[in-house]
Parts: structure tokens; C-alpha cells; sequence
């Protein structure tokens, strides 16, 4: 239960942060939810409409539960992490931004590279790493 929840809230507030992020820059809501879908695709993902823009927000939130599943998973090895999601969650979401933007979307078939920023590590650190965290614990009692 704890993946479920994790990854859901953690998801939720990427995708709010990203969407809203690319809107105040002027961009379409639909342009970023088809950036994801881009890891597959390429450009060709730019001219899909909807259908990829719902390709980008299921793999966007497959991506939340993975990265769910895997502090599941690391928490049962190493039990502090389990124990203090509010250290090790922020950590954990801070290893999840560096991750992503230097290993996951450089592999993909995404045609950009994601900006390093202060905002989106702190959105990581406290939007996913620490929900995901929380959840993991709450779940595990």
C-alpha cells in the first residue's frame, strides 16, 4: 500500500510542479505531459495530441511507482530508511533528480535535456523523495 500512495502523491506533485512550471513560462499543459511521452517516442510525440499527451501521464506515474518500489525495496535492506523518512526521503528524492536527469531522460528518446535547477531538486527532495518516504512507512506498519 505504501508503493500505491507513495507513488501516487509523489507523482501527483511532480506533474502539478512541472505543468504549472511550464505554463508560467508560457507553455501548453498537454506539451509537458507529451515531453514524457517524447522518452519514448522522440519528436514524434510533439504532434500526437491527447494520445500522447495520456501516453506521457501514465508514464509519468509508472515512473512515480517505480521510484516508489525501489525505497520499498531499499528500506526492507536498510532499515533506517524506512525508520526516518524525514531524512532519507529528501535524500532519496535529491538521488531521484540527479538520476533522472543525468541517467534516465539523456537514455531516452526524449529530443531535449532537462535543465538543472534549485527549484526542481527541492521539488524532488520534497514533493517525491519525502512522500514516497512517508508513505513507505505508513504502509509498512
Amino acid at each position: 500500500m505504501g508503493i500505491f500512495w507513495g507513488g501516487a502523491i509523489a507523482g501527483a506533485c511532480d506533474i502539478t510542479y512541472a505543468i504549472g512550471s511550464n505554463m508560467q513560462r508560457g507553455g501548453a499543459w498537454d506539451r509537458t505531459l507529451q515531453s514524457v511521452a517524447s522518452g519514448w517516442m522522440g519528436r514524434a510525440a510533439f504532434s500526437g495530441g491527447m494520445t500522447t499527451a495520456a501516453l506521457g501521464l501514465v508514464s509519468h506515474f509508472l515512473i512515480a511507482f517505480i521510484w516508489a518500489a525501489l525505497f520499498y525495496a531499499a528500506s526492507r535492506a536498510v532499515k533506517p530508511l524506512g525508520e526516518r523518512p524525514f531524512i532519507f526521503g529528501p535524500l532519496y528524492g535529491a538521488l531521484v533528480y540527479v538520476m533522472m536527469n543525468t541517467v534516465v531522460v539523456p537514455l531516452s528518446a526524449a529530443p531535449f535535456t532537462l535543465p538543472l535547477r534549485w527549484t526542481g531538486l527541492f521539488v524532488h527532495m520534497f514533493l517525491v523523495g519525502l512522500p514516497i518516504a512517508v508513505a513507505v512507512r505508513w504502509g509498512s506498519r
